[in-house]
């Protein structure tokens, strides 16, 4: 949290902003910041542009021709369905922390409360720091609906469209809802009482996603056909013109979570920028040293990784901070994406585990380093030496990632015997476009 002349001008970063919330009574005394309010405004839109069309589009593009509109399908059904969720009880267990007022905190230090349920509460003048509260949580569906849409990429063109909604239902609740209380509810919440630094969702998201994504993949098995014979992308045009959508709205997802217009937004745009393009050219320098020629595939991909990667560190790291963690990211990702899942043999059919839960965990972990004064970054707690930070940061990493994949194991096995997962063989051979949506993503001639 950042004070501006004294106490009569505040600004406040996301998770300052958990904490306000912690107070309602403070929360009403704030007044409305109509230029913190556009950028929110603007920064809400672009974090939804990253899932329709962005993410859709990326993933879409990476399929074969006959899968190409089931996950376009599953990321503007997931859009859909999680903004329900949200308004009907994901906002309140996320966000709600009438039990830490009211002292219940053991429960409550993992997930809220139903009283924001239905969104009891909030009104046209209710306002969360210096923007409407309508916003706020806005802002942060947007977030609920990319999490979930990420591990899409986990499974494709193999799972059931019934079992994904069924599954991704459970899992925003269960889990999203969880991890996000945790970091992001302020006093109280297990990993802010820690001092994790999670600016706009290492842990919430990324790690989340991607641990969630290994066990799906796991849990389905392997598509027809892999690996012994190759599956390559259908339409790269199509996913380099997602990954570009994503690069763009990705500034809303980082910059936006200072939900403020001010200088650490403008920060967090800055080393957003520089670790995306680092990682990009890491990962493809890798590649052309490694297989002699540099790829379009292999670009995208690792600018994706360095934008999962510098996301928990945008709001702490610096500009120098920033080129590391990109390096770090396109190396350790195209390791991830690569080397990674040919030794264990499974089928993370679009890189999900290997981009955004290898991300996620490098960029958590660095964070812990780079955001040290000493190292250009926007300094630790006071007493906080960058070993205790890295600590910190390593449990977060380590209670994510365990509380994700057995909930998400326990989650697919329910749906498993209610509804089964996998489509048929058949199902899956014909494609998922024609025997789960009868329609086409390209009339083909015959």
């Amino acid at each position: 949290m950042e004070h501006v002349d004294g106490a009569r001008k505040k600004k406040w970063s996301v998770p300052a902003l958990m904490a306000l919330l912690a107070l309602p009574s403070l929360a009403g005394a704030q007044e409305l910041n109509s230029g913190d309010t556009a950028w929110m405004l603007t920064s809400t839109a672009l974090v939804l542009f990253m899932t329709i069309p962005g993410l859709a589009l990326f993933y879409g593009g990476l399929v074969r021709v006959k899968n190409v509109l089931s996950v376009l399908m599953q990321c503007f059904a997931l859009t859909a369905m999680v903004t329900l969720i949200w308004v009907l009880w994901g906002y309140s267990l996320a966000f709600d922390t009438t039990g830490m007022q009211a002292g219940v905190t053991n429960l409550n230090s993992f997930i809220g409360t139903f009283g924001k349920a239905l969104l009891a509460g909030v009104g046209v003048d209710s306002l969360t720091g210096t923007i409407p509260e309508t916003v706020f949580l806005t802002f942060q569906l947007t977030f609920a609906i990319i999490t979930p849409a990420l591990i899409v990429g986990a499974f494709a063109e193999r799972m059931k469209f019934s079992a994904m909604l069924l599954f991704m239902a459970l899992w925003s609740t269960l889990v999203y809802s969880p991890v996000c209380h945790m970091a992001w509810a302020g006093v109280g919440g297990f990993f802010w009482d820690l001092g994790v630094l999670d600016f706009a969702g290492g842990t919430v998201v990324h790690i989340n996603a991607g641990i969630a994504a290994l066990v799906a993949a796991l849990m389905l098995g392997k598509r027809q056909g892999y690996p012994q014979h190759p599956i390559p992308p259908h339409s790269l045009t199509l996913t380099v013109v997602g990954a570009g959508m994503l690069w763009v709205g990705w500034f809303g997802f980082n910059a936006g979570s200072a939900v403020a217009a001010n200088g650490k937004a403008g920060m967090a745009m800055l080393v957003t920028q520089v670790a995306t393009a680092l990682a990009a050219l890491t990962w493809m320098a890798v590649e052309w040293m490694k297989h002699g020629k540099p790829s379009v595939l292999g670009i995208v991909t690792g600018a994706v990784a360095g934008l999962v990667a510098i996301t928990p560190a945008s709001g702490s790291v610096g500009p120098m901070g920033a080129i590391a963690i990109g390096i770090a990211a396109g190396g350790v990702c195209f390791w991830g994406a690569t080397s990674l899942k040919q030794k264990f043999g499974y089928d993370d059919s679009l890189d999900a585990f290997g981009v955004h839960g290898i991300g996620g965990i490098t960029g958590a972990l660095l964070t812990g380093i780079f955001a040290d004064a000493s190292l250009g970054g926007q300094g630790l707690a006071e007493g906080i030496s960058i070993g205790q930070q890295f600590g910190i940061q390593f449990i977060s990493v380590a209670v994510t990632a365990a509380y994700s994949g057995v909930v998400s194991w326990i989650l697919l096995k329910v749906v498993d015997g209610l509804v089964g997962l996998r489509v048929s063989d058949d199902e899956e051979a014909r494609g998922l476009d024609i025997s789960l949506h009868n329609e086409q993503g390209y009339f083909l001639e015959s």
